[in-house]
């Protein structure tokens, strides 16, 4: 999602956490004055990085090099401030407010090129097959794109700025949150809304479970994971402090587990049918910056054994699951 830094950091300061504290097996730096956004793949093998010193580049995780440097504009103040990929990790987007494109994995090339003329961009998703976006706008709007077929649908159902948007695989179903305190499961083929899932405050993380079994959704108070068989609450995050704010969130291991991050450098390991704390880390700050701070932009699961982050800080790190 896109949000100020001010705000984050903000964040950063009020948060305290209860994680345990440990080194990382492994780092990768991804760029040298930190990243203004940042995703992982699925696996935890690769990385899309962006950052005002190196532009936006993808990252191979496992040779610790660059596979593709990505130019989205030849405006030098379109700064990328969102990177993100799509299920099966075949395709991803890049964003700015007003701007994004689509660009293939398989060979690093652009798929399109698109300009929102209308209203800032909040946050963006994509299908499997790089064909359909979803993006959550600041005009309390969500819009979803056949890019191929020009079909556009927005949904109206939103009163107030969207925050964060999550597309299913094949394109089918949308989830938004937005500052109404409220996010709504919907069809992007009628526009109906599925299931409404109300908060107490600005909801600011959606994620859908990829079998489409459960989605997250949370504001700085309450994070709930939903069945969406039946529409209710399955478990809520058992964290034991005031709020938390999360800025990446991804289910993994089948849909057992949600991995999280936050902008106070925690990153956690939930349990899904009951909301339990499994495990937790703090990711490694900038060095020589204070205060001394990071926010997790992506989380991944690899191999069903380690954790790996991406934060502000520029680096890549992977944790061991004890």
């Amino acid at each position: 999602m896109i949000k100020s830094a001010i705000y984050l950091l903000a964040i950063c300061l009020m948060l305290t956490g209860c994680e345990q504290s440990s080194s990382p097996d492994q780092q990768i730096r991804l760029a040298d004055q930190g990243l203004l956004s940042a995703d992982l793949s699925q696996d935890g093998q690769l990385a899309i990085a962006s950052s005002l010193s190196q532009g936006t580049v993808v990252w191979d995780l496992a040779l610790g090099k660059e596979r593709w440097r990505w130019r989205q504009s030849d405006d030098q103040n379109d700064f990328v401030t969102l990177t993100r990929f799509s299920p099966g990790d075949s395709h991803a987007i890049t964003a700015s407010q007003h701007t994004f494109a689509i660009w293939r994995l398989q060979d690093g090339q652009s798929q399109g090129y698109y300009s929102l003329p209308e209203s800032s961009l909040r946050d963006a998703a994509l299908s499997a097959d790089g064909r359909q976006v979803l993006i959550g706008r600041a005009d309390g709007k969500a819009e979803w794109v056949d890019t191929q077929s020009g079909r556009r649908l927005q949904f109206l159902g939103h009163t107030e700025q969207v925050n964060t948007v999550d597309l299913s695989a094949n394109g089918r179903y949308a989830l938004t949150g937005g500052n109404d305190y409220s996010a709504y499961l919907w069809d992007t083929g009628t526009g109906q809304v599925v299931w409404r899932f109300n908060h107490g405050g600005r909801v600011v993380m959606a994620r859908l479970e990829p079998s489409g079994r459960y989605a997250f959704t949370a504001d700085s108070h309450q994070a709930t994971i939903w069945d969406l068989n039946t529409g209710k609450a399955l478990s809520r995050l058992q964290f034991d402090h005031r709020f938390e704010v999360y800025t990446s969130a991804r289910f993994a291991n089948d849909g057992q587990w949600l991995i999280t991050g936050s902008p106070s450098r925690q990153l956690l390991l939930w349990q899904v049918s009951d909301g339990s704390l499994l495990q937790s880390w703090r990711v490694s700050p900038r060095p020589k910056v204070k205060p001394s701070s990071a926010v997790v932009y992506g989380v991944a699961l690899r191999d069903n054994s380690h954790i790996v982050s991406a934060s502000s800080s520029g680096l890549a790190e992977i944790w061991t699951i004890k």
